[in-house]
């Protein structure tokens, strides 16, 4: 399959600002008085022996708000949903992932930021059935390609936007890789700049790479808001190329 141009490409949605998209970022919750996050639109909390409590979603790790900080400088005028799957350390386990999942279907999200990953193909299943009615009705996933240079679900199935991360990569912008069929989106590992503090000493990783993609898919939902996932990596692939 080759990639065709799409036809309206001119009007770039660089300069889109994310206004209307509907973001679940699925992590440790969100600080929403934190400077960087600006706000929610709202949020739950989801654990595995209780039904989803909403406006239980406060961080207590950083993590989350500095993965909204990262979307919200890209997609400043997306409506972001904290959706709290760990706590007090990074863990989790499929069945919140999967509740997660249900939530955001529910609560008509249109794109997906999730932190995390497993390589374990014994979730295939679960998180293939998971994925496939979050796009069906709508979403686009952002999520890690591989992890410890394993492929990683969910992000490394062909209906979900799969990210690496690159180093070098400057944060305001990303790059595309792999072949026509199977694209891989690359951007910077960093969060936001917190004054004082060097950004080999703040918080790193796949996490805030998937975040700062998850910025631009926001803009590309704006643009093209009925438009497929494969449709969105179209667009995404298009404006890389016009940089």
């Amino acid at each position: 399959m080759n990639i065709r141009r799409v036809s309206v490409i001119r009007d770039s949605f660089a300069s889109r600002t994310g206004r209307g998209v509907r973001v679940a970022i699925i992590d440790s919750g969100v600080n929403p008085a934190h400077p960087h996050v600006a706000g929610v639109a709202g949020g739950t909390r989801i654990a595995s022996s209780a039904e989803p409590q909403p406006t239980h979603y406060l961080d207590y790790l950083g993590h989350g708000t500095a993965v909204a900080g990262a979307i919200r400088e890209k997609a400043p005028d997306a409506e972001l949903f904290a959706i709290k799957v760990f706590d007090r350390a990074l863990t989790t386990n499929i069945e919140i992932i999967v509740k997660a999942f249900a939530w955001c279907l529910d609560n008509q999200m249109d794109v997906i930021n999730l932190s995390l990953g497993t390589i374990n193909p014994d979730h295939r299943a679960v998180i293939e059935g998971a994925v496939a009615l979050a796009t069906a009705n709508g979403a686009v996933l952002v999520a890690a390609r591989e992890m410890a240079d394993k492929p990683s679900l969910p992000g490394c199935l062909p209906s979900v936007v799969g990210v690496v991360a690159d180093w070098q990569c400057a944060r305001e912008r990303y790059r595309t890789g792999g072949s026509n069929d199977d694209p891989v989106f690359i951007a910077s590992p960093y969060p936001r700049d917190i004054p004082g503090v060097p950004p080999e000493r703040n918080m790193n990783g796949i996490s805030f790479a998937v975040a700062n993609m998850s910025g631009f898919v926001a803009r590309a939902k704006e643009y093209a808001p009925r438009a497929s996932v494969v449709d969105i990596k179209r667009l995404l692939i298009e404006e890389s190329k016009s940089e």
